[in-house]
Formats: C-alpha cells, structure tokens, sequence
C-alpha cells in the first residue's frame, strides 16, 4: 500500500517548493493528496505541514513584532483544524518549518518571534544556512539517526524555545543556541514537528552539504511512511 498524505496547498513564498514536499513523499513510498482550502482529510491515512509564511500572533495572544510577516488568517485556520483532526483520529502527522511551529501553537504553545542575529534564516542568494542539531537522549530522533549529533538546514526567522513549548510536546532537538529544533506530541502514535526542511534537495544528498552527518530526509519519511502503514 502506498498511504496517500494529505497537503494542504496554499501559495508558497519566496524559497519554498511545494513539489519538493510532494517528490520527498513519493520517494519515502507515500501518495501525495493536496488538499484545497475546503478539504479535509477524508482519503488520506497521514498529513504534511509544509513550510511558509508567519503564524498568525494573535493566536498565541501576541501582538506582531515589526519582523513577522503579514499572515494569511484563512490559512492558518484550516490547517489548524487538519491538525486538530489529525490528532484526534490518530493519524501520524509530520509539520515542517512553519508546520513544526503550528504544531506547537495548535497545542497552546508560543513562538519567538525573531531570532535577531538571522543566523538562521537563508542567504540572500537562497542557499540554506547549516547548523548542528543535538539529538536529545530516549527521543524518536537519536534512535532513527543512532548519534548524538548532526547537521540541518535552517531557513526560518521564528522558532520555539523551551518556555514557550506546548504542554503535551516532548522536544527531540536542540540547537546549540537553545531553540527546539524538533517535537513529538505525547500520547500520539506519531506526530513530530521539524523545525529544518528534511524536503529539500540537500537534505536527500544533492547539492552543497557541510562535512559532518547531516539529518538525511529518507529516514524521516520513512518513518513517517511506517507510522501511516500501522493499523490504528
């Protein structure tokens, strides 16, 4: 079988390719659904949070920092209650980026609005900026990636940080400025956030890559692919 994961398919900014989302399911096994604005996830047996622009502040009772980017309210709302869904039908769930980050605020976490150094965020030509990841002990990561550290791609200017994580989400990985670089909802069968873009061409092996082990995109999907094979 070749579970079909549900997308949601909004305008992507700037830097993100929705097709590297859907060649990343295709490649790990899975079918990719895009699912329009009205959709919801009747058919598909997972679902995929891509990145793009800023969660909305107001839904974690902020004001918007003169950095974050208008949001799209419409957006934000229906992919918040694919998440809502998802979680409770127990279907395994993957957020990317923006997704990681909704992930976190679906479940009454906040954001840092800004990382104010932009060591994080792109180059200006669109290469992706790298940084270490430490894959924290007993997490889902540690176990798929068997060390204690490797490399990610980094393209965002918001993140989660420890005292703004969700009750109910368990951090996987830190950077080594402190920021929580992935999730896993506890009590799920398998929903993880990933702060970096496992999707992109770099991190499947093509193109400019630092010289450490990096968080290579097959075993993440893989395992997305496995939790969605499961009977619930």
């Amino acid at each position: 079988m070749r579970p079909r994961i549900g997308i949601p398919l909004w305008k992507a900014p700037p830097g993100e390719r929705f097709l590297h989302y859907e060649r990343s399911v295709c490649r790990a096994g899975g079918e990719p659904v895009r699912l329009g604005r009205d959709a919801g996830l009747r058919g598909v047996h997972g679902l995929l949070i891509t990145g793009g622009v800023d969660v909305d502040p107001s839904l974690y009772g902020e004001r918007p920092h003169p950095a974050t980017q208008s949001p799209n309210r419409q957006r934000d709302e229906h992919e918040l209650s694919l998440l809502q869904e998802a979680l409770r039908l127990g279907l395994p769930v993957l957020g990317i980026c923006r997704g990681h980050q909704l992930l976190n605020v679906a479940l009454g976490g906040k954001l840092l609005q800004h990382i104010e150094d932009g060591s994080h965020q792109a180059g200006e030509d669109g290469s992706s900026a790298w940084h270490p990841l430490r894959l924290l002990p007993g997490s889902l990561l540690r176990e798929l990636y068997g060390r204690e550290e490797v490399w990610a791609n980094s393209r965002h200017h918001q993140a989660v940080t420890p005292d703004r994580l969700a009750p109910g989400l368990r951090a996987l990985a830190l950077s080594p400025d402190g920021l929580v670089e992935a999730v896993q909802v506890e009590g799920h069968p398998w929903a993880v956030g990933v702060q970096w873009h496992p999707e992109r061409p770099e991190m499947w092996g093509e193109g400019p890559q630092p010289e450490g082990p990096i968080a290579a995109a097959a075993p993440l999907f893989a395992t997305l692919i496995a939790a969605c094979r499961r009977p619930r």
